[in-house]
């Protein structure tokens, strides 16, 4: 009965992995977006260690998606600098943040993020 159940388990992670990998490949988005909602809901993950591994995912997801847009010779290379610069610096202010955010607020943050980001991508 327990084999059965680490099955399932690996089965639930290894799915969310490849939607999320899906959608970073798709749309330069996935590891907040898919991963933290997934693991809060569906791998009954807390909110704080779900947002920090989110954070990970995004490391080797976006190492594969890059070579691949490199290949295809689709980067903005004026920008990609500038951009991980302050990615960077918001990157460090957000993991020294996340600890000192209630598990509640940090929810409600990051529905408030999404339904705006939605609403934008929405409106054009």
């Amino acid at each position: 009965m327990e084999a059965t159940f680490l099955v399932k388990e690996k089965f639930k992670i290894l799915l969310v992995g490849v939607i999320t990998g899906l959608t970073n490949g798709l749309f330069g988005a996935g590891g907040g977006t898919i991963v933290v909602p997934a693991m809060e809901r569906i791998l009954k993950v807390e909110e704080h260690e779900s947002h920090a591994t989110a954070i990970a995912v995004i490391l080797p997801l976006s190492m594969m998606s890059t070579f691949i847009y490199v290949r295809h010779q689709i980067l903005d290379w004026k920008s990609l600098l500038y951009i991980a610069v302050g990615g960077m610096a918001g990157g460090i202010l957000g993991a020294k943040l996340l600890s000192r955010i209630s598990p509640q607020w940090l929810h409600k943050i990051f529905g408030i993020f999404m339904i705006v980001a939605s609403i934008r991508m929405i409106m054009g």
